[in-house]
């Protein structure tokens, strides 16, 4: 069956109320229940109430856990629990994040990334499979590490990634990769860097989705989405990649000579319509499976605030939830 997912914790709706959420969302088609981790909810507890009031289908992945702010250890105790809660059903996705979380809000300091996200996998390998790690990594120093409560049925394990070398760690040497901040006429250009490792795992992708007829409010809030990500280091040269590095450079220009209404103005409209989804929720599903049509394994659904959300409340939410579902 093809796999269908949404992001926890939807806006405007808190912790205790997605229990009745929680409980129709296989009913509805969902297949997956995704994450995140920034700063809002972490990446963890919502999963743990998926686990407990969701259907025993429902798959349960973070999209992603930093490899920065949590140790591995810390990781592994924590992805195994859930497991043991949802046996053969969770998917822990790490990444590296980006300065801004690790250094700006965490006061640690980032350093390759690349090697860290890699060294990661390797170690979560390693303890899931045997329960102990020997390692030895490059960027992790340790006396030694055995998992006291291990899973029955161990996590699988993705990475967040955004070009070619973290796109095919995770198809290497985990269960896929996951991806955002994309369009649909994006996603060609990541298959095509996964080459020949395109069949060895699962390509996830977290779907921004803005469930409204405003289209001025959809694009004003796509701009300011769009002009804030383009200068953060990682998305910069994610988009510079993928085609867009004249649109980047205005927006960097304009934000660095103290302009940022001018910075946002700079992306066009295509740019915005096409990565942040918006219309009524016919048309939403619409551009949903687009997605799948250029070839993503996983679409998982990003529910972002509305004029119609902001005034129906968690009403809305749980009626733009059901519309938005597959079947």
């Amino acid at each position: 069956m093809p796999r269908y997912g949404i992001t926890l914790p939807l806006p405007l709706v808190s912790l205790p109320d997605h229990r009745v959420i929680l409980e129709q969302l296989a009913d509805l088609g969902y297949t997956d229940a995704w994450t995140g981790e920034f700063a809002g909810v972490d990446a963890f507890t919502p999963l743990v109430l998926a686990a407990a009031w969701g259907s025993p289908s429902l798959r349960l992945g973070t999209a992603v856990v930093p490899v920065y702010t949590r140790g591995p250890a810390v990781i592994a105790q924590t992805a195994s629990a859930l497991a043991d809660l949802a046996p053969g059903r969770v998917v822990i996705g790490v990444g590296s994040s980006g300065p801004q979380l690790v250094t700006g809000m965490n006061g640690v300091p980032m350093a390759e990334p690349y090697r860290r996200v890699r060294d990661t996998v390797r170690f979560l390998r390693q303890v899931f499979t045997h329960g102990v790690v020997t390692g030895p990594f490059d960027t992790i120093d340790f006396e030694g590490f055995q998992l006291g409560y291990p899973a029955a049925e161990p996590p699988r394990i993705m990475v967040g990634a955004l070009r070619t070398r973290m796109l095919r760690l995770g198809f290497r040497e985990g269960a896929g990769s996951i991806t955002n901040f994309l369009a649909a006429e994006d996603i060609p250009t990541v298959v095509r860097a996964l080459g020949e490792d395109r069949g060895r795992g699962e390509l996830v992708a977290r779907i921004f989705v803005c469930p409204t007829e405003d289209v001025e409010y959809a694009r004003a809030a796509g701009r300011r989405m769009l002009a804030h990500l383009f200068t953060r280091p990682s998305y910069r040269a994610f988009h510079e990649w993928l085609g867009r590095a004249e649109v980047v450079a205005l927006v960097n220009k304009y934000v660095d000579s103290g302009d940022p209404l001018r910075a946002a103005a700079a992306i066009p409209d295509q740019v915005v319509d096409g990565i942040l989804i918006h219309g009524n929720t016919a048309r939403c599903r619409e551009q949903i499976q687009r997605y799948v049509d250029a070839g993503v394994d996983t679409p998982v659904v990003m529910l972002q605030s509305s004029p119609e959300l902001l005034a129906g409340g968690p009403a809305a939410v749980w009626r733009t939830v059901r519309e938005l579902a597959p079947r």
